[in-house]
């Protein structure tokens, strides 16, 4: 049991002194970083899937439809 506490004491005081955390100045920023960025990528996924998921629906009429990757994906496979 002592080992047990010795370890919990020493964690403490590694938190506390040797832990160097941000601010809440340094943390809104680097929060708001990461939250334009997926923002972002999401954008850019939704767009190619949005612009490689519009195919012709049949050869021999002139109508398109969206069908995504995955409908991209299921009719190439088969």
């Amino acid at each position: 049991m002592a080992g047990i506490r010795t370890y919990i004491e020493e964690i403490v005081t590694e938190l506390t002194t040797k832990v160097s955390w941000q601010t809440w100045q340094d943390l809104q920023t680097s929060s708001i970083i990461v939250l334009v960025t997926s923002v972002l990528l999401a954008l850019v996924i939704w767009l190619m899937d949005f612009s490689f998921g519009i195919q012709q629906v049949d050869a021999d009429a002139d109508g398109w439809a969206w069908k995504g990757i995955l409908g991209f994906i299921y009719d190439f496979i088969n």
